[in-house]
């Protein structure tokens, strides 16, 4: 068993643009970036208004910044990304799947064994000594609990022949006694939309310190891979240590 307080963030995919050379629009459009998550976007506004050949003379930057500033926002959901989040608890992952406009894998209680699993601890109980006595023995007996549960209800399935079925049969009965805290991971999977709201809306103050954390976390990530649509939002230090971001834009 292991305390955890820190969510673990990793984009692991990310568009990729196949530019067409074989028709004349996409011959006669240039663009000044090579990144491809913003090239999609860009070209997918240039289709709605055939502005093809760029009299304006505007960088992929301020073409972006232009449709985020207009609210045209249905043009960057063509660009997706997705991250593998682990470190958090099961309590923050039943808020993040609220998110509809999203696919979601995630870490399954019937299968996996959480007889040795660790938990998340919030940082205002790990910070006080009696309180995180208190998670700890919780947690303890809750794990405890699960590993008896298991054993018992295993044998009480013995006569179902097929192994997997016999402990997935277990572990769904066992899972119920596991508190909020258990950690999973899972694989989110989301257009460039999708995840402006939920950083809009998860990275916001108002939100649990748990998910705000991944929320930031997923917003430094897309602000590597796609500057131009996720660079006006700021990262600002909160009074208690911790941090939200905010977005330059009133439209999501």
């Amino acid at each position: 068993m292991a305390f955890i307080r820190e969510p673990i963030v990793r984009l692991i995919a990310v568009t990729h643009f196949c530019k067409p050379e074989d028709l004349d629009e996409f011959r006669i459009w240039q663009t000044d970036t090579d990144n491809e998550p913003q090239q999609l976007i860009e070209a997918a506004g240039r289709t709605c208004y055939s502005s093809w050949s760029n009299p304006s003379g505007r960088t992929n930057e301020q073409y972006i910044a232009n449709l985020l500033e207009q609210g045209h926002m249905s043009v960057i959901e063509h660009s997706v990304a997705s991250f593998y989040i682990r470190g958090i608890s099961r309590a923050c992952s039943h808020e993040i799947v609220r998110h509809r406009h999203f696919s979601y894998s995630q870490r399954s209680t019937r299968y996996v064994d959480e007889s040795e699993g660790n938990f998340v601890v919030p940082d205002c109980i790990a910070e006080d000594p009696e309180a995180m006595k208190i998670f700890e023995e919780a947690v303890t007996k809750a794990q405890e609990a699960y590993r008896k549960l298991y054993e018992l209800l295993r044998e009480k399935f013995a006569h179902v022949e097929d192994k997997t079925l016999r402990r997935k049969l277990a572990r769904q009965a066992a899972r119920m006694v596991l508190p909020n805290a258990t950690e999973t991971a899972l694989v989110m999977t989301g257009n460039f939309r999708a995840w402006r709201h939920f950083i809009r809306m998860r990275a916001s103050r108002h939100a649990d310190v748990e998910i705000r954390k991944v929320a930031i976390a997923v917003l430094k990530e897309l602000q590597k891979v796609a500057p131009a649509v996720f660079g006006d939002f700021k990262i600002v230090p909160l009074p208690d240590g911790t941090e939200e971001a905010m977005s330059g834009y009133m439209w999501e």
